[in-house]
């Protein structure tokens, strides 16, 4: 399974939607709380090239991008080999 990192905010509903589709394919994720631990957002920010919305998303280490774009990726059948799933 891949190592997934995902900077969030607790009443980000993006955030609960990019959540919910990790759990359903059984990702497990490190979600760092960038309100909680406001000292992890600039590196967030450098990671994600500039982007300073969340959620951000990284899977072993590669940016993904948003909400959308992880399901973007789960809609083009990309998502499961990223996560090192089987079909």
């Amino acid at each position: 399974m891949a190592e997934v990192v995902i900077y969030s905010s607790p009443f980000c509903g993006y955030c609960m939607r990019a959540k919910k589709l990790l759990d359903s394919k059984g990702a497990r994720y490190q979600d760092i709380d960038v309100v909680g631990n406001p000292a992890r957002k600039p590196e967030m920010i450098e990671r994600a090239n500039g982007r300073t919305t969340v959620p951000q998303i990284f899977i072993d280490g590669r940016h993904v991008g948003g909400c959308d774009d992880l399901h973007a990726l789960e809609a083009d059948g990309k998502l499961d080999p990223l996560l090192g799933l089987t079909p």
